[in-house]
C-alpha cells in the first residue's frame, strides 16, 4: 500500500503549496490593486489595517479548501467535485465576509473584493488544471493509481475492469479478482485477464486476498453473493486497515446529476430520474443553438467565402454539397456542407465498398480519393461542417447532438441504437471530441446514447469548449 500512500502524499503536499501560492498571490495583488503599497490604510472606524484583513483572508481561504476536502485523492484527476469543491470553498468564504461586514457595519472595500475573488477562483481552477494535466500523464504511464481488487460475479468483474483500464484518468488500476460463491477452478479471468484470488464468502479469506495483491481498494460490483452483514464487517476491518471501499452498481452511461441517493432504514438507495428535454430545457437548448449559431456564422462568413472560392479553383462542381439525414423523430432534413469530395463521388460509392474500413453500418475510407486537395484541409479542421450552422438556426439541427446518420444507416438501426433520434443531431458531439472518425461503430453508439440519456446545457457547454480542442488538433478527421 505504500504506492497509493506515495501518490497521495506527495500529491496533497503539492496542491497545499499550489493552493497557498495562489491564494497569497490573489489577497497580495487586491490589496496593491486597490490601495497600492501603504501598509497603513484602515478599515474605517477600526484600528485593523487591510494587511492583517488580507492576512486572515488568505489563512481562511487556505484552510477552507481543505475543510471542503478539495484536496481528496478520490477527487483529483478526473470528474467535475473538484472544482466544485474549490468554487464552492471560495464562494462561502467572501459570502462570510460580506455577512460579517454588514453585521458588524465594517465599510469592507468593493474593489477589494472585487478583485481577490475572481483572481483567486480563477487562479485555483487552473492550477489545478494544469495539476491534473500532470496526473493525467503519470496516470496513462501506469502512476499514481489505486491498486484495485475487485470483487463480485465473473461477468460483473470483467466489465468493471475493462471500464476502468480504459479510463486511466481516473486512477484506479485493477489488478486481481474475487469472486465469492462462483465455482472454483479458475484462477485467470478469461476477459480481463485478472488473476482470481479466491472464492470464499468468509471476510478472513478476502483479508487474505488483499494482503496478497497489497490492495489499496476494493471495489465490490454487481453479482457479489455476500450477505450484507458480510459486507458492513468488511467495511469496517477495510477502514481499519486504511483500504478503501468502493460501491460499483450495475448501471451503466448514468451520468451524475441523475442520480440522487436517498437513506431508508439505513439503506442507500439510489434513485435515477427519467431523461427529459422537454419544456424549458428545450427552449433554453433552441436558444442557445439560435443565438451561437446566428453569431458564428457572421463571424466565419469571410471564412467561408474564402473556402468557396478555394472549393471553386480547385475542382469543378457545386461549393456547397448537400446531403439527406435523419434527424429528431425520424424527419429527414437536407443536410449542408462544404464540397470536400469530387462532384460526381456519390455515384463512385460502390466502386469503394470493397476498401471500407468503418464499422458497423458506417462507411469510412482512411484515403478516399474522392477527397479534392482542398478538401482533404478542410476535413482535417472540420471547416467543410460550417454551413450546417445554417442547418442550426433553421433548426433541423443542433449545436451539440448525436451524428446526424444517413437513411441506410438508419434502416439498419437496432431498437436501442434508435434512441438516437430522440434528440437533434449535431454539429459537434461527444463522437467529435471522443476520436472522431477513428471511432468503432460500437463507440460510437455508446457516446451517442450517453448523450441522449445525459443531456444537460451545462454538458453542451464542455463539449463545445473540447471541440475546439479537437479541431485544431485535427486528429481523427478523414
Amino acid at each position: 500500500m505504500g504506492t497509493l500512500t506515495d501518490w497521495r502524499v506527495r500529491t496533497s503536499r503539492t496542491l497545499r503549496v499550489v493552493d497557498g501560492f495562489v491564494v497569497v498571490w490573489a489577497v497580495a495583488g487586491a490589496y496593491v490593486v486597490r490601495f497600492g503599497l501603504d501598509p497603513g490604510v484602515a478599515v474605517q472606524g477600526h484600528e485593523s489595517t487591510y494587511v492583517w484583513l488580507s492576512v486572515c483572508l488568505a489563512v481562511v481561504w487556505w484552510f477552507m479548501l481543505g475543510a471542503w476536502n478539495s484536496r481528496q485523492s478520490r477527487v483529483l484527476g478526473s470528474g467535475p467535485d473538484e472544482y466544485k469543491r474549490v468554487a464552492a470553498a471560495s464562494l462561502w468564504l467572501f459570502g462570510l465576509v460580506a455577512i460579517i461586514s454588514y453585521v458588524f457595519r465594517f465599510d469592507t472595500a468593493r474593489g477589494y473584493v472585487g478583485v481577490a475573488l475572481p483572481v483567486g477562483l480563477f487562479g485555483l481552477l487552473l492550477a489545478r488544471w494544469l495539476l491534473r494535466q500532470h496526473l493525467n500523464l503519470r496516470r496513462q504511464g501506469g502512476k499514481s493509481m489505486s491498486r484495485l481488487l475487485v470483487l463480485g460475479g465473473t461477468s460483473a468483474v470483467a466489465h468493471l475492469a475493462s471500464t476502468l483500464v480504459r479510463a486511466k484518468h481516473a486512477g484506479y488500476l485493477p489488478i486481481a479478482a474475487y469472486t465469492p460463491g462462483s465455482p472454483g477452478g479458475e484462477v485467470i479471468e478469461p476477459v480481463s485477464g485478472l488473476p482470481i484470488l479466491g472464492h470464499g464468502p468468509d471476510i478472513g479469506s478476502i483479508l487474505d486476498a488483499i494482503d496478497s495483491c497489497q490492495a489499496d481498494a476494493v471495489a465490490v460490483s454487481a453479482g457479489v453473493q455476500l450477505h450484507p452483514q458480510t459486507l458492513r464487517h468488511l467495511g469496517w476491518e477495510l477502514a481499519s486497515r486504511n483500504v478503501g471501499l468502493i460501491m460499483a452498481p450495475a448501471l451503466t452511461d448514468i451520468a451524475g446529476p441523475r442520480i440522487h441517493t436517498q437513506q431508508v432504514a439505513g439503506l442507500p438507495l439510489i434513485h435515477v430520474t427519467t431523461p427529459s428535454l422537454e419544456g424549458g430545457q428545450r427552449v433554453a437548448k433552441r436558444l442557445v443553438d439560435v443565438v451561437v449559431s446566428g453569431i458564428l456564422a457572421v463571424l466565419a462568413a469571410p471564412l467561408m467565402a474564402i473556402v468557396a472560392i478555394l472549393i471553386k479553383f480547385d475542382s469543378s462542381g457545386p461549393v456547397l454539397f448537400r446531403q439527406e439525414r435523419v434527424g429528431m423523430e425520424g424527419t429527414q432534413f437536407s443536410m449542408l456542407k462544404f464540397r470536400s469530395m469530387v462532384a460526381d463521388a456519390e455515384e463512385r460509392l460502390g466502386e469503394l465498398g470493397h476498401r471500407n474500413e468503418g464499422s458497423g453500418v458506417l462507411f469510412k475510407v482512411k484515403n478516399d480519393p474522392r477527397i479534392t486537395r482542398v478538401g482533404r484541409v478542410l476535413r482535417k479542421y472540420s471547416l467543410d461542417e460550417l454551413p450546417q450552422l445554417f442547418n442550426i438556426f433553421a433548426g433541423s439541427m443542433s449545436l451539440v447532438g448525436p451524428r446526424p446518420p444517413l437513411p441506410r444507416e438508419v434502416e439498419a438501426y437496432e431498437s436501442d441504437v434508435r434512441r438516437r433520434l430522440l434528440v437533434k443531431p449535431g454539429l459537434t458531439g461527444l463522437w467529435q471530441v471522443s476520436g472522431r472518425s477513428n471511432l468503432s461503430w460500437q463507440d460510437s453508439v455508446r457516446l451517442d446514447l450517453y448523450y441522449v440519456e445525459n443531456w444537460s446545457l451545462a454538458g453542451d457547454i464542455v463539449i463545445i469548449l473540447r471541440t475546439v480542442r479537437a479541431v485544431f488538433r485535427g486528429t481523427g478527421a478523414y
